[in-house]
């Protein structure tokens, strides 16, 4: 058996070493320089190949993703029709609620009108924030965004979550289908995106959806850059009609130098390092579905290409 690691982001040290302690005969090429003949390839471990490069391998059985979306790979139209199969690792949800509890308690409790009033030496108080009355909205109810919506609920926020279908999360009031959304956005003060990248999905956070949230609303991205039309965001800050955005991906990454993002006050800009996958948690999953490719079983947590998630 031979996996081929291809990232330019991620280091494979961890994941050969880990994978080796897992399946003893797995072969664990590092792309380019060690991948050798492309007909040796019978698995692919990738996070944004370049176009084109995974049909190159004839005999590749299945494609694991080295991220949370599958976006990355998706968009290359020359994707081998094998399994897709998507990132399984209970740390991409514990690093992923660390990262929305941290902003969405920041703008709750108002640090960042603080922050301004530091820079200013003014010592003045703000109400008692109430977190049962702070409406918190999770788009994306996946795996990930369940789990969010869940400990956001347990903090005592009114948590509501809008998804394609519905679902039921204890604690969380369920929106589903197109015909939601407005309603979802209308009662939702702190707004956390967590969908798949799709078609149906590119650019929903518009200058329409952003009118839709109350004033002085906040916005917290940690899903896809695309997801985001960057400059409705802007406008929507600069009017004052939001009060600020935590935004952790970009439609162009790294954020170039000049992008208005970098030095604007009401935008906390970190560089897509929100939730990561770990090869201690991760490696498990991808070991126990490569077993069962090789010994005819279906693997599981495969991607459905037509929803793109």
């Amino acid at each position: 058996m031979v996996l081929l690691f291809i990232s330019g982001f991620h280091r494979p040290q961890g994941w050969r070493r880990l994978l080796a302690e897992e399946l003893p005969d797995l072969d664990f090429r590092v792309w380019a320089d060690e991948a050798g003949d492309p007909a040796d390839i019978d698995f692919a471990l990738a996070w944004d190949p370049p176009m084109g490069e995974l049909a190159r391998y004839p005999n590749l059985k299945a494609i694991f993703s080295l991220a949370a979306g599958v976006d990355h790979l998706l968009k290359d139209p020359a994707l081998p029709e094998v399994p897709l199969i998507r990132m399984v690792d209970p740390a991409l949800i514990s690093g992923m609620n660390e990262f929305v509890i941290h902003h969405v308690l920041h703008f709750h409790r108002r640090f960042d009108v603080f922050e301004e009033r530091q820079l200013r030496r003014e010592w003045k108080e703000l109400p008692a924030a109430d977190t049962a009355c702070r409406r918190v909205g999770v788009m994306g109810l996946g795996a990930i965004g369940s789990a969010v919506a869940g400990k956001l609920g347990g903090l005592g926020f009114a948590v509501a979550g809008w998804s394609r279908s519905a679902k039921e999360i204890r604690g969380v009031e369920s929106f589903d289908g197109e015909d939601a959304l407005i309603p979802f956005l209308n009662r939702t003060e702190i707004l956390i995106c967590l969908l798949p990248l799709t078609p149906a999905t590119e650019g929903i956070i518009n200058k329409g959806t952003l009118a839709a949230l109350p004033e002085g609303a906040y916005v917290i991205n940690c899903a896809r850059g695309d997801h985001l039309v960057e400059d409705d965001l802007l406008a929507a800050l600069d009017s004052g009609r939001l009060a600020g955005a935590a935004l952790d991906v970009f439609r162009a990454e790294p954020l170039p130098r000049e992008h208005p993002f970098w030095r604007h006050p009401k935008v906390i800009v970190t560089p897509h390092i929100a939730s990561l996958a770990v090869p201690r948690s991760a490696v498990p999953h991808i070991a126990e579905n490569i077993r069962r490719i090789e010994n005819g079983q279906p693997p599981t947590n495969q991607v459905s290409r037509e929803r793109g998630y």
